[in-house]
């Protein structure tokens, strides 16, 4: 698509999109239409104009001058936008495609039609374009870590809304750590009792870093987590949980000592960094975990369920007698042979339900279930091995779209953390696809996300800060095809800035953090590109070590 300094600032960029003569001019006799099972998605259509528009955009016959269809000759999330002084009519090829042709629609408006409530001395009126679109990929999403620092679900539901405006599809939902368990399981209520809470939570990124002396904590009960998943899918959004395992699992053993290897009382940990403290390999451990997978597995329709596997160290295992009669007793000679055996008993369990095991790039140090899916985090090379073997691949580099990371070199980053990421370095460099696999390999890519750690984000504030604008580029990346033109895309960011200044977005201004944005004081943990390269491979050796 060739667009001009004219062209409407739609962000995903479309496959194509002309414009033509004229306008449709939205006024208090304006109607919309749909059919039948779409009446939700034009619902929401009219719950986005109203509050800014104070329009009434009430439901009309054949004299609506906004209409939604179904078109079968349009493939799944595809759309086609067609506005003019008639008329506009937003066609998809599923209910998904009608939902990111309302958000195009959106776009066209000015930017003010985000504010909710009335905006006065505003035309709104829709050019004149003719849009056809689809994504490039099936997998576009974000994941989002409420189990650091939690957050609560009216910013869950808000930051949804955020991924829709973007056409991502794809929220997954980092539920449990060693620093807090956020999912009611009603089978083991100390799961959230006990291990929702923290007593204090470590300020700054390096070792030496203090102690707030604040307890942190929360959690989502069942209902919540029903409304979350129902919000999301009618905006055409799958949740996808990870319930971490069988390391990261120290506010887990807080709840139930018996999971631990030592079988010793522990608290919710509260320093960040890799807890040395993992999983028992009992069968009754398994157990508790189905168990709770069972539940989850009522919760959420996803296909695909995270059960983790990263950053699990091995060294009580390697020293505990028992864990080594464990291992005699399963015919397995290394710890990571061990990991491997609890890994695929739980992608056993999710595989006879119907579902897929999702996993951390670790889980390729094992053999995996034919259906098993990679997040590739540790760079590409877990995307190429795992392609490669057959399995499905979400590619998800660090040093590409790891959300924390610092923006910058400036010294007033707040706690800056590993290498410095910026938008032009996301929107250039992230490519899911290797560049080295044969396209039949290349099928195994089902997209990519932006990932979104919270150990230095302790508020919606700070994520806003963190993620804006550079999952903006992310959304680009994994929905649009062909040739990246870098000018054109600043060129609709600038305008879209407008569209998260009228959202409330606190995101980064390309001037630096503002006064309040800063931490000054708090240590980060900056790294060049060669540390980091360094910083990789010791935890690939570390964690691969038999």
């Amino acid at each position: 698509m060739q667009t001009t300094p004219q062209s409407p600032a739609l962000l995903p960029r479309p496959q194509h999109l002309t414009t033509g003569d004229g306008e449709l001019v939205l006024d208090a006799g304006t109607r919309v239409a749909a059919p039948d099972e779409l009446s939700d998605v034009l619902a929401l259509l009219q719950a986005a104009l109203r509050p800014a528009t104070g329009l009434p955009l009430r439901e009309g016959g054949d004299d609506a001058a906004i209409r939604l269809a179904l078109d079968a000759d349009l493939g799944p999330e595809a759309y086609t936008l067609s506005t003019g002084p008639d008329g506009a009519v937003v066609r998809g090829g599923d209910r998904a495609g009608v939902f990111y042709g309302c958000q195009a629609l959106l776009q066209l408006l000015p930017p003010t039609v985000h504010r909710r409530a009335a905006v006065t001395g505003e035309r709104w009126a829709l050019p004149a374009v003719e849009v056809r679109d689809a994504p490039r990929f099936g997998w576009r999403g974000v994941m989002l870590d409420v189990a650091r620092h939690f957050m609560p679900k009216h910013d869950v539901l808000r930051f949804i809304d955020l991924m829709a405006m973007h056409r991502l599809n794809t929220l997954h939902w980092h539920l449990t750590e060693d620093q807090g368990w956020r999912i009611e399981i009603r089978k083991y209520p100390r799961l959230t009792e006990v291990g929702a809470w923290r007593r204090e939570t470590q300020v700054g990124a390096s070792e030496e870093s203090p102690s707030d002396g604040r307890p942190h904590g929360g959690y989502y009960t069942q209902d919540d987590v029903r409304e979350v998943v129902a919000y999301a899918a009618a905006r055409g959004i799958t949740v996808v949980p990870e319930i971490e395992t069988p390391g990261h699992v120290q506010a887990a053993l807080a709840a139930y000592p018996e999971l631990g290897v030592t079988g010793e009382q522990l608290d919710v940990f509260t320093r960040w960094g890799i807890d040395p403290n993992v999983l028992n390999m009992e069968e009754s451990t398994v157990d508790f975990f189905t168990d709770v997978l069972d539940e989850v597995m009522e919760l959420f329709p996803s296909t695909f369920i995270g059960i983790g596997g990263d950053e699990c160290p091995r060294d009580q295992w390697r020293t505990d007698p028992r864990t080594q009669e464990r291992m005699r007793e399963l015919g397995v000679e290394r710890e990571a042979d061990l990991q491997t055996w609890f890994m695929r008993r739980l992608d056993d369990h999710l595989t006879a339900r119907g579902r897929r095991s999702f996993g951390w790039d670790e889980i390729l140090e094992g053999e995996l279930a034919p259906t098993a899916t990679v997040a590739s985090w540790r760079g590409m090379a877990g995307a190429v091995t795992a392609a490669r073997r057959g399995h499905d691949v979400v590619a998800c580099p660090d040093d590409l779209v790891y959300l924390d990371y610092r923006q910058s070199e400036m010294p007033n980053e707040p706690i800056p953390v590993a290498t410095p990421l910026t938008v032009e370095d996301v929107y250039t460099s992230f490519e899911p696809v290797p560049p080295q696999l044969s396209p039949e390999e290349a099928r195994h890519v089902l997209g990519g996300q932006a990932n979104i750690w919270t150990e230095h984000a302790d508020s919606p504030r700070t994520v806003d800060y963190l993620v804006f604008p550079r999952l903006c580029a992310v959304a680009e990346v994994l929905w649009a095809d062909g040739e990246r033109d870098l000018d054109d895309f600043q060129r609709r960011l600038d305008a879209h800035l407008e569209r998260l200044d009228a959202v409330g977005v606190e995101y980064r201004r390309d001037s630096g953090p503002l006064p309040w944005q800063e931490r000054p004081g708090v240590v980060g943990r900056p790294m060049s590109h060669e540390e980091r390269a360094a910083h990789i491979a010791e935890l690939v050796e570390s964690i691969s070590t038999p």
